[in-house]
């Protein structure tokens, strides 16, 4: 894709509204404060280009463990767009130790950490010039990771999809909570799919969102179009949370099977595992876990990355002047 393409790209999602600066926006040099989420097999560079070429954040996964593919996705990244993008590590799911080295080497400037010990990796990933945000789904994390010496956090609620903290606090709750105790920058996550809920996030103490099950019905997403039409069609009671009582806990989309690992008949992380290629990319809803938020009852339609995006930001700056001026004297 051009550089010119790209400019226009961002230049649609960003017509006749307010142009958006803060500390997110600054510390990731993006111009949309949007961030996508690191989701394994799915967050890799054709719906991450597609993410940063519309004026926002791309993410590559590593929870895959697919390290040689994934030097290769960021490989193919900057063959897709020169526009900024960053890496998560999921500790819980890569172990090499090697891992902070095999990042530093790709050149990226920006890293999630998560699923795991925040005083882990951040100095070394510092050390190397790369700003750091760590994932965090408690207050008692947000405050570990900040001693630790992050940039900033992704403060995730338990609506969200995929991988969860087995007591789970929402986004409405937890955001605020940690933004009256500490001063870094803060992603929100969970239950962000538009301009109203991102606005509700900022109203809340958040300098930027990312999107997770939005962006795994994208157009650009690789995973097969039955996942997408699933999500398109759930119902806001459509998930499950699966794993409660000792962790890690999921939340994937209800089906016959995940309904039944509800139940305790399996192990859903198995399960998971197992399914990969059939839910993933042959659309067997049945044949695995399908992982997803709460949110997949706000979706409505399977669209172009750079759609959501443009109409995200426009939905936001709306719902800011609605407010303002309801409340106006």
């Amino acid at each position: 894709m051009t550089q010119t393409t790209e400019t226009a790209g961002i230049a649609a999602a960003t017509t006749s509204a307010p142009r958006f600066d803060n500390r997110v926006t600054r510390l990731l040099g993006v111009e949309i404060p949007i961030v996508q989420a690191p989701m394994g097999w799915i967050a890799r560079s054709p719906l991450a280009s597609a993410v940063s070429r519309a004026g926002a954040l791309g993410i590559i996964e590593t929870s895959s463990g697919e390290l040689d593919a994934i030097r290769g996705e960021i490989r193919r990244m900057r063959e897709l767009t020169d526009r900024p993008f960053g890496v998560n590590i999921a500790q819980a799911f890569v172990r090499d130790p090697a891992i902070v080295e095999f990042v530093i080497e790709q050149g990226v400037r920006f890293v999630t950490t998560s699923a795991g010990d925040p005083t882990k990796y951040t100095r070394a990933l510092k050390d190397a010039g790369l700003t750091v945000f760590h994932v965090v789904p408690t207050l008692r994390a947000a405050l570990k990771a900040v001693d630790a010496g992050v940039d900033g956090l992704v403060v995730e609620g338990g609506e969200g999809g995929g991988f969860k903290n087995p007591r789970p606090v929402s986004t409405m709750v937890l955001l605020p909570l940690v933004r009256s105790r500490v001063d870094v920058p803060i992603i929100a996550a969970g239950g962000i799919c538009d301009g109203v809920s991102m606005a509700a996030a900022f109203a809340l103490g958040a300098e930027g969102v990312q999107m997770g099950t939005r962006m795994v019905s994208a157009v650009e997403s690789p995973v097969h179009e039955g996942w997408k039409r699933a999500i398109v069609a759930a119902e806001e009671t459509g998930t499950v949370f699966l794993r409660q009582e000792r962790g890690p806990a999921l939340r994937a989309l209800r089906t016959e099977r995940t309904t039944r690992l509800e139940r305790g008949e399996g192990n859903p992380m198995l399960e998971l595992g197992a399914g990969v290629r059939a839910v993933y990319f042959e659309g067997d809803l049945e044949g695995g876990v399908a992982l997803s938020g709460e949110v997949a009852g706000r979706i409505e339609s399977i669209e172009p990355v750079a759609d959501i995006l443009a109409r995200t930001v426009r939905e936001f700056h709306a719902t800011v002047a609605r407010l303002a001026e309801s409340v106006r004297a």
